[in-house]
């Protein structure tokens, strides 16, 4: 693995860990094993190592997502594929969708980027639920509304651990089946217009 992928691999499980502010280059550094220097070399500042790994996160999350939509699958099954896509990705990179999350929280300039570089997948799953309600298999919502309740309730569900704990739950393979069954039970009765 290259340096630069090692720093970048670096910084996605710390800012998806301690979050982004709360990293710094020299605690990334010695996560890494590498010299601030180094991570200078290759990013020439915090921003833009932020800038290089919501690029490269989009990339990864939209090739997940996009393979779900490969499927030949309708409505509701859809949806379901979807969620399962993230909730895989979730099980074998949590770290990824932790950082997904992070973003989100930062707010722009970061959180803009990375809804730039989805918004074709956004655009596609909003016209998906505006043309499930025309046809009557979905409720009549705000397909944008929706989609965004869906996204923050499914990465929520999938990421927040310590919530999890919380609640008593703990962040097992089998706990995040459950809850991807739980979650999929409540986006049915949500969405299905039935």
């Amino acid at each position: 693995m290259s340096t630069r992928e090692r720093i970048l691999n670096g910084a996605l499980r710390a800012y998806a860990g301690r979050g982004f502010e709360a990293t710094s280059l020299d605690s990334l550094a010695a996560d890494v094993g590498v010299t601030k220097q180094t991570i200078l070399y290759w990013f020439v500042s915090k921003d833009a190592l932020l800038d290089a790994l919501i690029d490269r996160s989009a990339i990864e999350l939209a090739e997940v997502l996009e393979g779900a939509l490969a499927a030949e699958t309708k409505g509701f099954d859809r949806v379901a594929a979807i969620v399962r896509s993230v909730f895989r990705l979730a099980g074998r990179r949590p770290e990824l969708l932790g950082f997904i999350r992070e973003v989100s929280r930062l707010g722009p300039p970061a959180a803009t980027q990375l809804m730039g570089r989805l918004d074709p997948l956004l655009q596609r799953a909003t016209a998906f639920l505006a043309n499930g309600m025309d046809a009557g298999t979905f409720r009549r919502q705000d397909p944008r509304l929706l989609l965004l309740s869906t996204y923050s309730t499914v990465v929520g569900v999938a990421t927040e651990v310590e919530v999890l704990r919380g609640l008593g739950i703990e962040p097992t393979a089998r706990s995040l089946a459950l809850r991807r069954r739980e979650l999929l039970a409540f986006l049915g009765s949500a969405l299905l217009a039935n």
